[in-house]
């Protein structure tokens, strides 16, 4: 685990944020800094493939860093194959020398974090108000801040992309049951998510598909297999929902969910699980869930015309949601999988056409003057709260690198 001032440490490498003062190796020769290198986040050296010139002689190969010399022999890196073509072991504190697997001593060089940069990475971490680099927000520009955002959608998409293919494969690499799968956890709206993938994860479509164009028999097997036919309160309804429901259960060897996951606390009736999954038995009855028909939609209005159902159960607001946790995910997945870069374009434009959702984390940036009006910047914020911000990687953001290397407290 790196400590804070190693972080700081490749930081300061990585954007050459060096002292104007000579570089020298702790033996004393002058070091002049040709290329950093890449930064390398897996197994192996810090910085691949720098350039450095050590006394005039130009040495290429890896960079290590760390917060103390010492801290090369307690990694292991003296017996790693991996570090023998390390041409700089650059630290915060030299407290010894230290040697390669093959047996070669490592030239090191001292590196000092500026104060500057210190002092605002401390403000940034310290800072109890959300987000800490709230100062300096009016003063980005819009180029950088555009090019953030987009980054940050990207991965956002990327993410749930993982998330959709690991459903892909418990599916036996069905895209349709991944859809299906990915549509049934976002009509849990939030609270009831797990519980709504879980259930749909129990769903043999296979088996169930000979059945479709019988709606009662297709609910009679989504709330058997939730659990939940008992909460159907017309009691002739709900004798024969478990009547046909035990004839399925027998004839395909079901095994219904723990109905203990499904969470009704301070919400409102059209929320209900059972009402949600009974929308879900008339959408899938009327093949509005399928991925081939979600990727002929070519605008917003076609997704949300095809996803409400002839009850038009859903609100604009719902269907919303709908589009940018289900519909934009799959065909950005769909598309990047099977190499079709238009679908991957299509899941970009419709979070463009959506206005930006209104919650706790828009409303704190647009508060800070951060202007924001598409769902894909709200997508974007959303990435950067919980994988940034909470996390407090203010290292590895573009706002967080202009706040560190800005004048007095961020301004």
């Amino acid at each position: 685990m790196e400590t804070l001032m190693e972080q700081l440490l490749h930081y300061t490498w990585k954007h050459r944020l060096f002292p104007l003062e000579e570089l020298k190796t702790t033996d004393g020769e002058p070091v002049e800094v040709i290329d950093v290198g890449l930064h390398n986040y897996d197994q192996g050296p810090d910085f691949f493939n720098a350039k450095v010139k050590i006394s005039g002689e130009l040495w290429a190969g890896n960079v290590e860093i760390h917060d103390r010399a010492s801290d090369w022999y307690l990694h292991g890196h003296d017996k790693d194959e991996l570090y023998n073509n390390v041409v700089l072991h650059i630290v915060g504190i030299n407290d010894r020398e230290v040697q390669m697997q093959s047996g070669r001593y490592v030239k090191q060089m001292e590196l000092q974090v500026p104060e500057k940069i210190q002092k605002n990475f401390k403000e940034l971490i310290e800072t109890e108000r959300y987000p800490p680099c709230y100062r300096i927000i009016p003063n980005l520009t819009k180029l950088m801040i555009h090019s953030w955002l987009t980054k940050l959608q990207t991965e956002r998409l990327e993410q749930k992309t993982l998330a959709i293919l690991e459903r892909v494969k418990r599916s036996c690499g069905s895209w349709e049951a991944a859809c299906f799968i990915t549509m049934a956890r976002n009509y849990g709206f939030g609270v009831n998510g797990d519980a709504f993938e879980e259930w749909a994860s129990i769903i043999p479509l296979d088996k169930v598909a000979h059945h479709r164009d019988d709606l009662f028999q297709i609910e009679a097997i989504f709330l058997g297999q939730a659990g939940l036919i008992e909460r159907i309160k017309d009691e002739e309804k709900r004798l024969k929902l478990e009547r046909e429901y035990q004839y399925m259960q027998h004839k395909f060897s079901l095994q219904p969910m723990n109905p203990k996951m499904w969470k009704y606390l301070r919400m409102r009736p059209a929320n209900f699980p059972h009402v949600r999954v009974l929308q879900l038995a008339k959408a899938y009855h009327e093949h509005r869930t399928e991925l081939s028909k979600l990727v002929e939609c070519e605008t917003v209005k076609d997704v949300h015309k095809l996803l409400n159902t002839s009850d038009k159960y859903l609100t604009a607001s719902s269907l919303d949601i709908l589009v940018i946790n289900t519909v934009v995910p799959m065909l950005f997945a769909y598309g990047k999988q099977m190499g079709k870069e238009q679908l991957q374009d299509k899941a970009f434009n419709f979070l463009d056409e959506l206005k930006t959702e209104n919650n706790t984390i828009t409303r704190t940036w647009k508060e800070c003057g951060l202007s924001v009006t598409t769902a894909g910047d709200s997508q974007a914020l959303i990435q950067l709260k919980k994988e940034y911000c909470d996390k407090k990687k203010c290292l590895y953001c573009r706002i967080g690198y202009e706040y560190l290397k800005s004048p007095e407290n961020g301004i």
